[in-house]
Parts: structure tokens; sequence; C-alpha cells
């Protein structure tokens, strides 16, 4: 009899260690703040179609909410001259770029240099991700 209570107890004592190293979960998961992928379109869908759409136009879930209506991303090369201005995007999207100038928008937008840094500290994949969604931007641009 000892010996079958022993062996009770311990598998007792064993499973309720096994429940308690499962995590518990109990209500939806919070999405993650870095995506694992490092595709242009990737990143535009995850971290800028709220606001600017899925295609770029300035028609996302949320852009009625804004203060400022988020720019359509499609025609910034037609409104410079018909070149893409990849620096002064890039710039924009890391740091706020010259918000003062007309052609860039509001300063509401979220500067993504700093976040994408203080969520992954590799600066290369900062970099990395930053350039890939200017490149998508680029490739969606009215011709």
């Amino acid at each position: 009899m000892r010996t079958y209570l022993t062996s009770a107890v311990a598998l007792f004592v064993a499973g309720t260690a096994v429940l308690v190293a499962v995590p518990q979960t109990t209500g939806p998961r919070n999405p993650p703040l870095v995506i694992r992928s490092l595709a242009g379109g990737d990143l535009f869908a995850f971290y800028c179609a709220t606001c600017h759409g899925r295609k770029g136009t300035g028609d996302g879930p949320v852009a009625a909410a804004l203060k400022s209506p988020p720019p359509d991303l499609t025609l910034l090369g037609r409104r410079n001259g018909g070149t893409f201005p990849r620096q002064r995007v890039e710039a924009f999207v890391t740091n706020g770029g010259d918000v003062l100038s007309p052609a860039h928008g509001s300063a509401d937008m979220p500067v993504w240099g700093p976040v994408f840094r203080g969520l992954d500290p590799s600066d290369a994949l900062v970099k990395v991700r930053i350039a890939n969604v200017v490149t998508y931007i680029e490739s969606i641009q009215v011709k």
C-alpha cells in the first residue's frame, strides 16, 4: 500500500509540475511587433497598409480616423517630375525626413527607423527592412 501511495504522490507531483510549466493562454494573442519577413511587400502590408491602404493609395482602414489623410504613395514619382525620390522617402521613413516640405505630408506618420531599432537590435536588419519597404513603394508608382 505504501508503494502505491508513494507512486501516486510522485505521479501527482510530476503531473502538477507539467501543468505549471505549460504556458496558459486565455485570450487572443497579440500580433508580433517585428515580422520575420524582410520582403518589402510584406513589410508594407504589416506596417503601412493600415493607413496607406494595401495598394498604397491612402485608403487604409484607419485613414478616415486620421487628422490628416495619408498621401497616395503611388504618385510620389509623378509629383517629383517622373523620378521616384528614393533618398527623400528613405529619409522620411527612417527619421521623419523634412516634415516641413508639403511633398512629405504631415509629421503624424510613425517614423519606422527608431521603431525598428527599438524592436530589433540588429541595425543591419533595420536598414534592410527600410530599404526593402522603400523599394516596394517605388515598385507601386503609377507610370
